[in-house]
């Protein structure tokens, strides 16, 4: 069952790489407290993610953060080396967020796995975004067909 609105974001640890090296956040280090918009990718470095999702998170970072928003994460099912590298390659290192669900234990438990084996991906996330209020999800855009249609930055803007 999919992540609804209202509901409570489910417990997670994501892999991330730091100064130090990799670490390890769990769904309370992130979100406990804290406002965050969160979006998710199918994958880094894949033609929409890189160059029609990502994008106008990072062209919109500071209207987002400028509106009461903490932090913008952004969570695909990849390792957190290239989750590290997409960041450094994107621009976006020390702007956004980028978590690993390598195993897509998040994804999964939060309904957003989708399986794309038939284009010979596996089993990635879906393409989504939202606003997380404390660990509570305040609103929700989950794409149904391919391509960045609602759950873009503007999008976002729109509802904060």
């Amino acid at each position: 069952m999919t992540i609804s609105v209202g509901d409570k974001l489910p417990e997670a640890t994501f892999k991330t790489i730091t100064d130090d090296g990799p670490k390890d956040l769990s769904t309370a280090d992130i979100f406990a407290g804290r406002k965050v918009v969160l979006f998710g990718v199918p994958g880094a470095f894949t033609p929409t993610c890189s160059n029609n999702h990502l994008p106008g998170y990072l062209e919109n970072r500071d209207a987002i953060l400028e509106r009461g928003v903490d932090t913008i994460a952004v969570v695909a099912t990849n390792d957190h080396h290239v989750m590290a590298a997409w960041a450094r390659f994107s621009g976006g290192e020390g702007k956004l967020l980028y978590l690993a669900d390598g195993n897509g234990e998040f994804v999964r438990a939060a309904g957003l796995e989708a399986d794309m084996s038939p284009a010979a991906m596996g089993r990635r996330s879906r393409r989504f975004s939202m606003i997380v209020d404390d660990g509570k999800v305040t609103a929700l855009n989950v794409e149904t067909k391919p391509g960045v249609n609602e759950s873009g930055a503007a999008n976002i803007l729109a509802q904060l």
